[in-house]
């Protein structure tokens, strides 16, 4: 190293820190969750470089960090076109691979791992990539490449100078290639950061020995393979042994015999040489040309064997001709400078010939024209030669000719040649052709003949022809002495259009297309052609041009007089004005005709009008008619009328809405101006113009309501005002809402056979004749039926009018009103036919058994209908009860229409008791009795009515209702024989082929015998492919011929009777427990059929309980059962008292008949018979058995609905409030 101190220090301490950090060792453990980590590298700029990174856990999501700046996933790396992620991720390679680098990709990097469910997040440690940017230049001082001349013995300074490099170059010099040792080095900051230049200075002195060496400068780098090399020669002089020797003249080598005679454009290479010296001479070029001297161009300096050697390099130019060349030689001895000269004698020819004289020439003119040569060196030898100077010392030469021009020499080619012994194989040239102008021999128009009458809009065709003619015609057309062009405005129609000249043969034309108008009338077209010309003149028939109309007054006001003058501009020929207005004619004073543009005649006519608000904006029209065109133009003016606002006839008066809609009240009214406000009053309060909640006002005027409530009804004042006045009307708006039934009495009453009207009062809008209907409620359509009511409607009002009350008219009614405007109103009101009380009378007469041993008690039935209330009376004998006495109590209760009243006797007495008990029941209408006969224990009545129910191929269906029990438990057997079978079977025993069965009843006493007195009933069964169903009413009384074929399975679906437990059998109480679980089911079944059917006439809304019938079957019966019932079998089942229930409407009895124990009121329960047997006497609403009230989504207390008004409602959700209750219009 030949640097100093100084530059080797910071030199070597970079040095040190790069091969430090590249060399760097990462520890042979590697971190966990890495299999391969980056390493510091250095790279030289330029070349490609890959870090590694190798991951444990490939799922991971894997980045690289650059000086902290966090590079992404992605492999392409966007933003960093020269980086990517190289490698196969699923091996949990992600290596970063950066191409070309350069200074920017010096930094600090680091792979990082993202946490993923394989493992936490990772960090490898950071690495330093060093980027080695090699010096590309030195700058050597003398200059590189150059021969220096240094004198022996004396001391020069060199510096070398490197560019910018990383790290800093070592500089070394050297001459005749040894290191000189006095150097200094400074290292500087570079162009760019991280990057340094050196600058090194050398002193030496020169030697004799070093003429001829080389001085190189070499800079090294670790970024370099080689050192970079810069050098210049050094050239060492001395004084010879008798002093300082001068050099020996110049000589210039000139090629060729003849000195100094050259040819423009050769190129001509001179060498100059100087000899001898010991110290050899400068040589330098100079070109000498008019007392001007300046460098001649381009030379090249060699020195061998002392010898100075310099050749001049030149291309020759005309400009050069009598130019001295001269080379001079010197060196820093000579007392002077001596020179040698070369003057040049250039031959050039002339660079053009130009002929001077115009080409173009009118016929029958003499014509000179000039053939000119430019500067030539030589004189040229042309036809009448005259020499002058030219330029560069040369010669111009001109000739000239003249002639006289004719038409035939048209188009004749006129050539000048110049030439010289000097240039035999050059000629030179120029051409001239003539143009020989002469005009057009004839010139005509043809078109429309002149005094045609052509009307306006006609499409005229107009051709100019000339023959001959050079130039060629150019056919000019005129129209009053102004030139025809196309040129136009883009809006208006094109009227004119102009052709090109077109050439046919020796013939021209052009083409004049016109659609005429007014301002062609008496026009004059001409075509001109140099000084020919032919010319034509239209006659053009034409409307009027213009129809314009003049008032004397603008703003008009009712009764105002109008003066209106209509003038028509210009016509060919005149027109005839006529007024009218909206169609009618108007008579008008004609002024007479004058002269008009075009050649034309102007008209006008005046017209006098007295104006009303009915003529604003209509039209007053002036029409110009021209008989002979058959055309007419019309012009109008439109009257402006200022008046107040007036309403006009269609103005509606009258608006419907319906409630909780939209309703418009429309404005139509006139007014000039145009209305300023709109003022809207109702009930005496001006509505807000800006709007309100529910209304708004329109830019017409116009009110827009909506949310209409029924307050919102009434007359509205519309106030229109203008600058002319004011007007008013007065609007009508017709709210329609919804009815609603304020008065509906319920219930309403009356009497068997009278007459009555069902009074339903509504408020509604609209009231129509038509908007009351009535329905009936009940399930059969026979019930339904109003034929017999009579219907009658009188504003609000609905009356359903009942003649001739009778019973089955009972019920429910359903008032119904519907004015169109929905929901239709609905009330619900009870029609109660008061009747005279009927006792129930069963056959055959009513017997109850009981035990005459004064050890047991007796509970008789009574049970009637009657509305109102009926009030109960038990006689014995004919003499009245005396209910006073302990041995007798009496229950009665009440249910709608249905009243019951149970006397109890205790400690029954034969001697007492066995006799004719009579119950009479009373209410106001009437009364009526029963009896019922108290005697002792006895056989069973046989049980009546078998008949077969339904038939299967399996099984048969039997009912039939049970006699007297005798006051015991009694029980029920099945006999029957299948045809074809000897003897009886009985219940218990099913044979799959059955076809009769008899049917006995036994009790403790002995058998009742059979069923109506032993009657069979043949049964056959269906076979398996015939349908089951209900039997006929007849069913055969003869056996079948022979037995069925088919399997036979007659089953008993309904068994039973009402069985005491019986105290001289222990079967009995077997029996007793067994009949008593079939009795639960039936009555359960049974309770659930017949609740679905049953209506009642509810006088106060009581619901009684359904009974339960002890049958046979599980088949319901519309027939009335026999009143045979035992003291042990009564257990009437009543509603619950009030302490289990409470109900918001109950029975209408007194409080005592409800007070007492519920084993009574199941005792009760079964001594009434099945609703059905009653029949349908009242039809009203479906109810349960046990719901004591009216359904709630049915029906309403009257009392309470129909009565009640908006300030009644209770304040709920906004839409829920009454429409007059939502807020107000003002």
């Amino acid at each position: 190293m030949a640097l100093g101190t100084m530059f080797k220090a910071p030199l070597l301490l970079l040095g040190l820190l790069t091969e430090g950090l590249a060399q760097l060792v990462i520890p042979a453990s590697v971190p966990r969750g890495f299999w391969a980590l980056p390493e510091n590298l250095a790279v030289v700029e330029g070349a490609s470089v890959e870090l590694r990174c190798g991951v444990s856990t490939p799922g991971s999501a894997v980045q690289w960090a650059k000086d902290g700046l966090l590079l992404g996933p992605d492999p392409r790396i966007p933003g960093f076109p020269r980086y990517r992620l190289e490698g196969d991720p699923a091996r949990g390679e992600f290596h970063l691979h950066i191409e070309a680098c350069d200074l920017s990709d010096d930094a600090e990097y680091e792979c990082q791992v993202g946490r993923s469910e394989m493992g936490p997040e990772l960090v490898s440690p950071r690495v330093i990539l060093s980027i080695l940017v090699p010096p590309k230049l030195l700058y050597l001082t003398p200059e590189a490449g150059t021969m220096v001349t240094w004198v022996a013995g004396q001391e020069y300074v060199v510096s070398c100078l490197s560019g910018d490099a990383k790290p800093a170059p070592d500089i070394t010099i050297l001459l005749s290639g040894q290191t000189i040792s006095d150097i200094s080095a400074n290292m500087n900051e570079g162009s760019q950061q991280k990057l340094f230049t050196v600058e090194a200075t050398a002193r030496v002195t020169s030697q004799s020995s070093d003429n001829g060496q080389l001085l190189v400068c070499e800079a090294s780098s670790p970024a370099l393979e080689a050192p970079i090399k810069a050098s210049f020669t050094v050239n060492v002089v001395g004084p010879g042994k008798s002093g300082w020797a001068t050099p020996g003249p110049p000589v210039i080598e000139w090629p060729g015999l003849d000195e100094g005679h050259v040819r423009a454009g050769q190129s001509l290479e001179l060498p100059c040489v100087a000899q001898g010296g010991n110290l050899l001479a400068t040589l330098q070029w100079l070109k000498v040309r008019a007392d001007t001297e300046w460098p001649a161009g381009v030379h090249s300096v060699g020195h061998t064997q002392a010898v100075a050697r310099s050749v001049l390099v030149m291309t020759v130019r005309p400009e050069d001709h009598g130019a001295r060349l001269s080379c001079e030689a010197h060196n820093s001895v000579s007392a002077g400078t001596q020179e040698r000269s070369i003057m040049l004698q250039v031959t050039f020819p002339p660079s053009a010939i130009t002929i001077l004289g115009s080409a173009s020439q009118v016929e029958n003119k003499n014509v000179t024209l000039s053939c000119v040569s430019k500067s030539s060196s030589l004189r040229l030898l042309p036809t009448e030669e005259t020499i002058m100077d030219g330029l560069h010392g040369g010669y111009i030469s001109m000739s000239n000719l003249t002639f006289l021009a004719r038409r035939e020499d048209n188009g004749l080619t006129l050539t000048c040649e110049a030439f010289s012994e000097a240039f035999t194989k050059e000629t030179f040239k120029k051409s001239l052709t003539l143009n020989i102008k002469y005009p057009a021999q004839k010139l005509w128009i043809e078109g429309a003949p002149e005094g045609q009458k052509l009307r306006a809009g006609t499409r005229v065709r107009l051709v100019c022809l000339a023959i001959r003619g050079n130039p060629e015609p150019s056919l000019t057309w005129y129209k009053d002495s102004r030139t025809v062009t196309e040129s136009r405005l883009p809006q208006e129609p094109r009227r004119m259009q102009l052709g090109n000249v077109e050439k046919s043969g020796s013939t021209f034309s052009r083409e004049l297309v016109l659609v005429t108008g007014p301002s062609d009338n008496q026009a004059k077209f001409t075509c001109k052609a140099g000084q020919l010309s032919a010319s034509t003149q239209l006659a053009v028939q034409f409307p009027p041009t213009n129809v314009t109309i003049l008032a004397n007054a603008s703003a008009l006001r009712p009764g105002d007089a109008l003066n209106l003058t209509c003038i028509s501009v210009s016509s060919n020929p005149p027109v005839n004005l006529s007024w009218d207005k909206e169609g009618e004619r108007l008579e008008g004073l004609a002024a007479p005709p004058r002269r008009a543009p075009f050649r034309g005649s102007a008209a006008a006519r005046s017209v006098l009008l007295q104006v009303s608000s009915r003529d604003h904006g209509q039209r007053v029209t002036c029409r110009a008619h021209s008989a002979e065109l058959r055309e007419t133009v019309s012009s109008f003016y439109r009257l402006n009328v200022l008046y107040r606002p007036e309403f006009l006839g269609e103005q509606v008066l009258v608006v419907t809405a319906v409630e909780q809609g939209e309703a418009l009240l429309p404005v139509s009214v006139s007014a000039n101006p145009a209305p300023e406000a709109f003022n809207w009053t109702f009930r005496g309060y001006r509505l807000s113009p800006a709007g309100g909640p529910r209304h708004h006002i329109l830019s017409s005027g116009a009110l827009h309501l909506w949310n209409v409530t029924r307050a919102d009804d009434g007359l509205y004042q519309l106030h229109c005002q203008n600058s002319e006045g004011t007007a008013e009307a007065l609007l009508r708006l017709d709210v329609h809402y919804a009815p609603t039934i304020r008065a509906l009495q319920d219930p309403t009453e009356v009497n068997v056979g009278g007459s009555v009207d069902i009074v339903c009062t509504v408020d509604a809008n609209p009231i129509l004749p038509g908007m009351f209907s009535w329905e009936r409620l009940g399930e059969d359509e026979e019930d339904q039926s109003l034929d017999d009511m009579e219907k009658i409607s009188k504003g609000p009002t609905g009356r359903l009018r009942i003649h001739q009350a009778k019973l089955a008219q009972a019920g429910a009614y359903q008032c119904i009103v519907d004015n169109g405007v929905a929901p239709p109103a609905r009330g619900l009101v009870r029609l109660v036919v008061r009747f005279a009380p009927q006792v129930e009378h069963p056959t055959p007469l009513t017997k109850v058994a009981a035990a005459g041993d004064s050890t047991s008690s007796a509970t008789l039935h009574c049970r009637a209908r009657g509305v109102p209330n009926i009030v109960f009376t038990w006689t014995k004998n004919g003499v009245l009860l005396d209910l006073q006495d302990p041995r007798y109590t009496e229950h009665t209760y009440h249910q709608g229409g249905l009243h019951s009243s149970l006397l109890t006797i205790a400690n029954v007495s034969a001697a007492q008791d066995y006799a004719l008990f009579t119950c009479t029941a009373t209410n106001p209408l009437g009364s009526d009795q029963t009896n019922i006969q108290l005697v002792s224990i006895s056989r069973p009545d046989p049980p009546s009515g078998l008949k077969v129910v339904s038939l299967t191929p399996h099984s048969v269906e039997l009912e039939w209702k049970p006699g007297f029990d005798g006051g015991l438990p009694q029980r029920f057997y099945i006999r029957y024989e299948a045809l074809g079978t000897p003897g009886f079977h009985y219940m218990d025993v099913l044979p799959p082929q059955a076809t009769t069965f008899t049917l006995t009843g036994l009790n403790a006493l002995g058998d009742s015998g059979l069923a109506d007195k032993g009657t069979q009933l043949p049964i056959t069964t269906p076979g398996l492919d015939q349908p089951s169903g209900e039997p006929e009413d007849q069913l055969p009384t003869e056996p079948p011929a022979g037995p069925s074929g088919l399997p036979l399975l007659p089953v008993l679906l309904g068994l039973g009777g009402l069985l005491l437990l019986s105290n001289a059998s222990c079967v009995g109480g077997v029996l007793w427990q067994r009949r008593l679980r079939r009795l639960a089911e039936c009555i359960s079944g049974k309770t659930e059929a017949e609740s679905e059917d049953r209506v009642r006439n509810e006088y106060e809304e009581s619901q009684w309980t359904g009974e339960q019938d002890t049958r046979s079957s599980t088949v319901s019966t519309t027939e009335a059962e026999p009143y045979y019932r035992s003291l042990r079998d009564f257990s009437p089942q009543l509603p619950l008292t009030q302490e289990e229930v409470s109900y918001s409407q109950g029975f209408t009895g007194e409080d005592e008949d409800m007070a007492f124990p519920g084993h009574l009121y199941d005792e009760a329960e079964r001594t009434y018979p099945l609703s059905g047997a009653w029949g349908p006497l009242y039809d009203e609403v479906q109810m349960s058995p046990w719901d004591l009230r009216w359904p709630e989504d049915a029906y309403q207390d009257p009392r309470g609905i129909y009565d009640r008004v908006a300030g009644d409602l209770d304040t709920l959700e906004p839409d829920s409030l009454p429409f007059e209750l939502r807020g107000h219009l003002v």
